[in-house]
């Protein structure tokens, strides 16, 4: 009978500890420019967010950047509100995080697509971006009766242009002399959102022989879709799923998890594993990857999947590198 008791109130108080615990748990996450339905990277987030409140009944407390100056702010009113875990969405918001964390030594912070910030209380997340562009242009090529595929961009940025080369690096594994036309939207945030400048792109891209276009664009990339798809030519989404875009015109979408990076800070956060430093996602930690549903079924062969996964497990192995155009701002075509 004892022993029962003992068992008894030992549960008890761990359930009690656990309720005190959930009740001082205040999460929250700041989205970037383009807002969280932006069907592409602050989306991606956002579905590891519902993921995360889904399971635990926890509301995460939510912001959305429209204008530069906002970021910190968000950050410094998320951290008055009583936040405890705050989680910043993109590099741009690198400064303000920096700030704020350092300002708050108490509480924890996340942020992803940053990895060069020096906070003891910082989580950083970065991706191989290069690794799963080298696959998309892999099947690019594939799918391309032209010989000319696009890469439309959205701010011309480090980040981006390390999207671009590993999609070059992959078209150029199947077709040497393959002709891949490249545009960024833009130097400023506003790159991000501008689905027009990126559909008149596409449609130039297109005007010059391209059949298959990938973007790495945020919402912009949605003219890029819709003018693939308006002219009969392919598609390929980014960081989302983006597949159901355009039924039968997405060839696929180069993923890119930050819905697992947002899923698991939160997580890890509340259940007291939260752990800081840089964490490196590529294909080989399931950080990056090609999409493959109902929507892109017909459009991808046996063949062209045997080819695909071929690739991945040659990077997964380390028998193809694929070059980081950040490591040094060089593509080597």
């Amino acid at each position: 009978m004892k022993n029962w008791l003992s068992i008894l109130t030992g549960l008890a108080l761990t359930l009690i500890a656990t309720m005190t615990q959930a009740a001082d748990f205040k999460p929250a996450v700041i989205y970037d420019m383009g807002g969280k339905f932006d069907k592409s990277f602050n989306e991606g987030v956002y579905t590891g967010i519902k993921r995360f409140e889904d399971e635990t009944g926890v509301k995460v407390m939510e912001f959305e950047v429209t204008n530069e100056t906002q970021r910190e702010q968000a950050m410094t009113r998320m951290a008055q509100r009583g936040a405890t875990i705050i989680l910043g969405v993109g590099f741009a918001q690198a400064d303000a995080i920096n700030k704020v964390a350092a300002a708050n030594p108490g509480k924890k912070f996340a942020i992803i697509d940053v990895s060069w910030l020096d906070q003891p209380n910082l989580r950083q997340y970065a991706f191989k971006e290069h690794e799963g562009s080298y696959l998309v242009g892999v099947a690019a090529a594939l799918a391309s009766k032209s010989g000319k595929v696009g890469f439309v961009g959205g701010m011309d940025i480090p980040l981006i242009r390390k999207f671009a080369c590993g999609y070059v690096q992959g078209v150029k594994s199947v077709k040497p002399d393959a002709e891949i036309f490249q545009n960024m939207t833009g130097t400023t945030p506003s790159a991000w959102n501008d689905p027009g400048k990126g559909s008149e792109l596409t449609q130039s891209q297109i005007d010059r022989g391209a059949d298959v276009v990938y973007h790495a664009a945020g919402g912009t990339g949605i003219g890029v879709i819709r003018a693939a798809a308006d002219a009969g030519k392919l598609a390929i989404g980014v960081d989302s799923n983006q597949n159901h875009l355009a039924p039968g015109s997405v060839l696929t979408s180069m993923m890119k998890r930050v819905d697992v990076a947002a899923y698991q800070t939160m997580k890890d956060a509340m259940s007291g594993t939260f752990e800081t430093g840089v964490r490196v996602l590529g294909l080989a930690e399931g950080g990056v990857d090609w999409a493959q549903d109902e929507h892109n079924a017909k459009l991808i062969s046996a063949d062209m999947k045997a080819k695909i996964d071929a690739a991945s497990e040659a990077i997964k192995s380390g028998k193809v590198s694929v070059h980081d155009y950040q490591s040094d701002s060089k593509c080597p075509f």
